[in-house]
């Protein structure tokens, strides 16, 4: 290039540097914006929850009204159980609809699946609260922690599904094809070598899910109901700590409201720690298996 040539390009290419700059920066501006409501709320939780924060949390039932003291026992044990139930009964079921989206859901029965399943992810949790309380509540007259669960699980399916699918997409096509030369049939290539490769993806929107489905707590006011005494059975009604975090930050007395804040902290703090647990977890197998 000669010197002419340079000195007329040096405009262009200053201009270019300045926009690159620009929108760096305004990408940062936003990925900034997008972490400081977290920030803030772990602020909130961390200042206004930790001083109630004790054993007797952990190992107490709610006391009676207009009394201090209490825990919230039966509602940590509650949403346990319901969520984990949620989470097995749901996974399956997600898992399965996400592998035949991907694989075998090129066609127009795909389509059709994959617009109702993101209709169901679009369906507020309230009224899926209010189908599972006609459908298993007023059958029997009786609220359970069975059809708590069972609501969880409608809300989880939906997004893992669709993680699901997304993350089977990514696998690279010549590990299908290599599978496939080596005789493989389809079936096994999916299960031995494409979900194995897709589960950390798989994982994490697992977590997502859960982590969607541990702070509901309008499905459960319909299906669980709520229960200050600890329960196991899934039969009865059964707290849990979203159920248990409404009633009190809505109570009229300020040690509910203090133990409010302390469940809101620890409700998050267990999302945090499973999401954590989870990844080491995955990312260690993934190691191995490499």
């Amino acid at each position: 290039m000669n010197r002419d040539a340079f000195v007329a390009t040096q405009p262009r290419y200053a201009r270019r540097k300045f926009f690159d700059r620009v929108m760096t920066g305004v990408m940062g501006a936003a990925a900034l914006v997008t972490v400081v409501p977290l920030l803030l709320i772990l602020f909130y939780l961390v200042r206004n929850g930790v001083g109630a924060i004790n054993l007797d949390l952990f190992l107490l039932d709610p006391s009676a009204p207009g009394r201090g003291g209490g825990g919230a026992r039966s509602a940590l044990v509650g949403s346990l159980i319901m969520v984990g139930t949620a989470t097995v009964i749901g996974t399956p079921i997600a898992i399965g609809c996400g592998i035949f989206l991907a694989e075998f859901g090129r066609n127009r029965a795909g389509t059709v699946l994959r617009f109702l399943v993101d209709v169901l992810a679009g369906i507020p949790s309230i009224t899926v609260g209010l189908f599972i309380y006609g459908l298993m509540v007023l059958p029997v007259r009786k609220f359970t922690a069975l059809a708590g669960a069972a609501a969880l699980a409608i809300i989880l399916i939906p997004i893992l599904a669709r993680i699901t699918e997304e993350m089977l997409l990514l696998v690279p096509r010549s590990l299908r094809e290599a599978a496939y030369a080596l005789g493989a049939p389809r079936w096994m290539t999916v299960l031995r070598i494409v979900l194995p490769t897709a589960l950390p993806g798989i994982m994490t929107g697992l977590m997502l899910a859960l982590s969607r489905i541990a702070g509901e707590a309008a499905p459960l006011m319909f299906t669980a109901l709520g229960n200050q005494f600890l329960n196991t059975d899934l039969l009865h009604a059964m707290d849990a700590l979203p159920l248990r975090i409404f009633y009190f930050a809505t109570g009229p007395y300020e040690s509910w409201h203090q133990q409010a804040w302390a469940m809101s902290l620890v409700l998050v703090a267990f999302i945090l720690f499973l999401s954590l647990g989870v990844r080491a977890l995955v990312g260690s197998k993934v190691t191995i298996r490499q």
